[in-house]
């Protein structure tokens, strides 16, 4: 049920707007079709317990022969209706036709009751009447305006049908007919409003349950989609027996509350396995750096998706897994994570594929570039190491050799070392390297390496190394001819598998103005696929939710659930029991104004048609007082201002307001209080009447007026009362069922007993004075067992809404706690797919990708103008780097790298940004680098080379995308590591300008050569000194 009847109430008319099909499927299933079913047999039992009555009370068929064949044929109309309403096709269609026939008959079978088995009076049916009202506000198909227009139709039909017929009988003197007519009207009146107020609150509870259910669909859709988007990206950057392990330990890191404990043993989690026999390929595009000095950015990042696209499905066709891109370095392995009796010859087909793959790119483009290809078979140790920036790579020996094999090699040829030939099985054609001495490693270690022979291609092909010169090239730039020719490879552009058909509701985002358009758009093509994509997962939703709506009918629910216990409603999870127990309920103010409308109306009847006395007023007037105690503190809160306003005395009530609505241990009691005050004053000024003394005046005796029959005829209306004390437990909405049974079991008990024994004599006085013993009225016309049968009537009818009741309470709160824990889950989820794709790109590029719908063919690429790139090694680890038994075959080494690398990404935390920043952190690293030396007793130097400039930032590559930067920075940057001294920082002579003006002090080392830079001038930043100065805006 609602939180906030509030809210409900006031805006009901918003929330009674058009909710489309799903709703009105929703409501047959969960409220039509269980409640009519309810209202047939309650119906049909009444019938049945009428003829039983009636003839178990000694009345014969021959003096009420027009009730009992009202009766048997009410028994075959209902029956009939009764099988149509069990036909689930037929509720859907035809229900409201159902319920307008079923109203109509109930109608009829009140006049019938009136007019059959005696005496019309003026309280006749009046019980019948307010069943129908009841009824086809809380168990007919019927919509509230229609609701509200049938039953105050039933009601001023029934109270003009009456004063007619009555006014023309004149049972009575005229003035308490007049009285009897306007308690009757006051009856009907508070039903239509209970009815109303019933359907209007439950209603409106159940659209919020509807809502409920449908946001715990789309929740569980979302995180079917999130965890869908979160496998295939873990799957993009890890193989699945690495990932599984890490996903797991990232949902507990992400779950933890508090600080994670320290680790024990002082070690990060190691994620790195060991396998044998397989092969290693590296590859390298000759010729593409002074190529990508010529591109612009788009063009840059296009050229290497392609290419390196197209290398992955390669690497795919080849059963190789590509491990990494460096640059224009290309690199894998086959054989892993599974092993391969084929891993060499896969290598060596997947590099004979790639050298032809470049030669028809040279061929048809006329570039000078070339495929340089090294393979080498092995044993590697697999995993990722460090915190951040997982990337799945490989360690061993054999993989520093597979790298200097590609350093070593021929452009367009495969070199392969002995190790590898060993497994080809003759299946290919060699010849022997004698270009070893190229490679300083390879000659070093004395190592026997071969070149491949392609058997597809042929002399011509196979020789041809420089570019064609044919006159068809055309005459344009080299990067537009290569971006032209590679679109046609159609390569798959990164994080596709993460595109808008994945997400639960499509909707067109555009770009970042940081980047640029889109290199080829496709608008048309991309409209129809969203359009496509739209409606199928608007069907997909669909599906699903008309799947849900039929899981979600009552009758199903309540036996199926596993939430549930079958018979009590509660909760099988003990902690959600308790939590639904002590839930806040807003509302109790508005059950309680409800309570006391019904109260009112109790009152006024009596005071029309009772025998007032001293008594009479005493008690209403201590009750009257009573209520409006209890409606001003439920009421406080809204009313605060001006209490706050008034004496200190009163500044209490508002928080007594809001105790009363979140405090059970307070609020039930008082509303357990408040329903048997009604229950009590329903009943308390029958015990006040005059003794028993049956006044002898017959119906056509002289119409004087005479105290005594308003005493008589009193007695049907204290019945009424009765039966309105107990629609009082209905208004009361949320509490419990089992609270609810045993005040209307104990009000049905004590009332069956005040009118069928201990003032039963009232009704046997009425039956005398009105019938003079000439015959016998119908059970309908006696007060005590029409009172009776009213009361049980309505006992078993609020019992059966009020358990109804319940479920959908609770039925509520179970998918909003569901919903909760999904949203907990999806968040999860969420922060798991932003740490896994912040580990692969930055924060800023991976909002790029995911959670959002992009165009599948739009790459992001970025130039920027002056970025500072650094490049750290530690040269000696090489030498510190062994693979034996008692380090596990070099996995204890790695564990050692592996916590420099930790320590590393943990300083990486802090805010560097910009060239100053960089050099404190390079500065923090050799700290942290002396730091894990002095724990390790090992004497590791970092080597540094950091320089600033222009580069180019995107990401590329379809099976494993990967954020990577280009450039001539880079390439320096690079060049600054590999040539610089251990232990110191290197840097250029335009970044030492900078930093000399950021108060740093720079060491001029001189001119070296830097590989592809000629000779270049270089400076060692001092590390040994506080940086002097701020930083200033030096670079904006």
């Amino acid at each position: 049920m609602p939180e906030n009847s509030q809210t409900q109430l006031g805006h009901y008319r918003q929330r009674c707007e058009k909710e489309g099909p799903l709703y009105e499927t929703y409501y047959r299933l969960t409220q039509q079709y269980p409640v009519i079913l309810l209202l047939l047999l309650i119906v049909l039992a009444v019938c049945c317990a009428l003829i039983i009555i009636t003839f178990a009370t000694g009345r014969t068929f021959s003096d009420n022969v027009g009730f009992l064949v009202t009766l048997f044929c009410a028994l075959g109309v209902f029956s009939i209706l009764f099988i149509p309403v069990c036909i689930k096709k037929v509720v859907q269609k035809c229900m409201q036709i159902i319920g307008v026939v079923i109203l109509g008959c109930l109608v009829t079978l009140g006049y019938v009751f009136i007019f059959t088995s005696g005496l019309v009076s003026a309280w006749d049916q009046i019980y019948w009447t307010l069943f129908v009202i009841i009824s086809l506000y809380t168990m007919l198909p019927l919509g509230m305006k229609w609701a509200i227009f049938a039953g105050l139709s039933c009601f001023v039909a029934h109270i003009i049908v009456l004063s007619v017929y009555v006014s023309t009988v004149r049972l009575l003197p005229r003035d308490d007919v007049a009285l009897q007519m306007i308690a009757d009207a006051v009856i009907l009146l508070c039903g239509n409003v209970i009815g109303g107020y019933h359907k209007c609150v439950t209603e409106s509870a159940l659209k919020d349950t509807y809502h409920e259910a449908i946001n715990f669909i789309h929740s569980r859709l979302k995180l079917v989609s999130q965890e869908r988007q979160q496998e295939r990206l873990l799957l993009s950057i890890l193989p699945a027996y690495i990932a599984t392990e890490m996903k797991a330990e990232i949902i507990e890191r992400l779950k933890e509350k508090r600080p994670q404990p320290e680790n024990t043993n002082n070690f990060h989690n190691l994620y790195i396995k060991r396998h044998k026999d397989v092969s290693i390929l590296y590859a390298d595009i000759v010729g593409f750096t002074l190529l990508s000095s010529e591109c612009s950015p788009k063009e840059l990042v296009l050229m290497l998706n392609e290419l390196f696209g197209k290398f992955d499905q390669i690497a795919k066709d080849n059963e190789c897994m590509r491990i990494k891109i460096l640059g224009d370095c290309y690199y894998c392995v086959s054989g892993l994570p599974e092993f391969l009796p084929n891993h060499a010859k896969n290598c060596v087909l997947m590099g004979l594929d790639m050298c032809q793959a470049i030669r028809k790119l040279r061929k048809a483009t006329g570039v000078d570039i070339n495929m340089r290809v090294g393979v080498h078979s092995g044993n590697v140790l697999c995993g990722v190491i460090g915190l951040q920036k997982w990337q799945y790579d490989v360690w061993s020996h054999d993989v520093t050799l597979a790298n200097h094999m590609e350093a070593g090699g021929v452009p367009g040829r495969v070199h392969i070392t002995e190790a590898t030939l060993s497994h080809l099985e003759n299946e290919y054609e060699v010849e022997d390297a004698t270009l070893a001495q190229r490679d300083l490693y390879l000659k070093e270690n004395n190592i026997k390496t071969y070149l491949v022979i392609d058997p597809r291609a042929n002399d011509g092909e196979a020789e041809d190394i420089l570019p064609s010169k044919s006159a068809e090239v055309p005459k344009m730039r080299a990067s537009v001819r290569m971006t032209r020719y590679l679109e046609s490879w159609g390569a798959e552009k990164p994080f596709a598998h993460l595109s808008h058909r994945d997400s639960l509701v499509p909707e067109p985002h555009s770009i970042s103005h940081s980047m640029d358009l889109p290199m080829s758009p496709l608008s048309q093509t991309w409209s129809q696929e969203k359009s496509r994509s739209t409606r199928e997962t608007n069907e997909s939703l669909n599906d699903n939710n008309f799947h849900i709506m039929e899981v979600l009918a009552s009758q199903r629910q309540w036996k199926r659930s596993k939430d549930f216990n079958r018979i009590t409603l509660y909760f099988n999870d003990k902690a959600a029991e308790k939590e639904y127990r002590l839930s806040d309920l807003p509302s109790f103010k508005y059950y309680t104004a409800c309570c006391f409308f019904i109260f009112a109306c109790n009152f006024i009847v009596q005071i029309l048609v009772s025998h007032k006395n001293a008594a009479f007023g005493i008690s209403y007037g201590i009750s009257f007082f009573f209520f409006l105690l209890l409606l001003f503190t439920c009421f406080a809160g809204h009313l605060a201002r001006c209490i706050l306003k008034g004496p200190q005395l009163l500044h209490w009530l508002p928080s007594l307001s809001i105790a009363l609505s979140s405090r059970p241990w307070l609020r039930v009691p008082l509303g357990v209080f408040t329903i048997l005050t009604v229950l009590v004053m329903a009943v308390f000024n029958l015990f006040f009447l005059p003794d028993n003394n049956c006044p002898q005046q017959s119906w056509n005796s002289s119409l004087s007026p005479d105290p005594e029959p308003q005493m008589l005829y009193s007695l049907p209306y204290y019945m009424y009362c009765c039966i309105l004390g107990l629609l009082a437990c209905s208004a009361f909405l949320l509490m419990n069922f089992e609270a609810k049974l045993i005040l209307l079991s104990i009000a049905l008990v004590i009332y069956n007993v005040i009118f069928l024994e201990t003032h039963s004599w009232l009704s046997d006085c009425y039956v005398n004075w009105l019938y003079m013993n000439h015959s016998r009225p119908g059970i309908l016309k006696e007060p005590k067992v029409m009172g009776s049968i009213s009361l049980f009537i309505f006992f078993f009818t609020l019992l059966a809404l009020s358990r109804q009741n319940e479920y959908y309470c609770r039925l509520d709160f179970l998918w909003k706690r569901k919903f909760k824990m999904e949203r907990e889950r999806i968040e999860t989820m969420e922060n798991l797919n932003r740490v896994l794709l912040e580990n692969v790109l930055p924060a800023d590029v991976a909002q790029q990708f995911i959670g959002q719908n992009r165009r599948n063919e739009d790459l992001y690429y970025q130039s920027y103008d002056c970025v500072c790139v650094l490049f750290a090694s530690i040269p000696d680890f090489k030498e510190f780097y062994t693979e034996c038994d008692e380090n596990h075959e070099g996995l204890e080494c790695l564990r050692l790298l592996n916590e420099i690398i930790a320590d590393f990404d943990e300083d990486g935390d802090r805010n560097y940004n910009h060239i100053g920043i960089m050099v404190e952190f390079a500065i923090a690293l050799i700290g942290k680098l002396d730091l894990i030396n002095k724990h390790s007793f090992n004497n590791f130097k970092l080597r540094v080379g950091i320089n600033h400039g222009p580069v180019v930032a995107g990401v590329i590559g379809a099976q494993k995308p990967q954020y990577d930067i280009w450039g001539n920075t880079v390439n320096v940057a690079s060049r600054m590591d590999s040539t610089g001294v251990l232990g110191k920082i290197q840097v250029t002579e335009e970044t030492t300008k900078v930093l000399e003006k950021l108060g740093y002090k720079c060491e001029r080392r001189g001119v070296i050569k830097v590989k592809g830079k000629g000779q270049l001038c270089t400076y060692f930043v001092s590390t040994d000194m506080a940086r002097s100065g701020s930083q200033g805006n030096v670079l904006n």
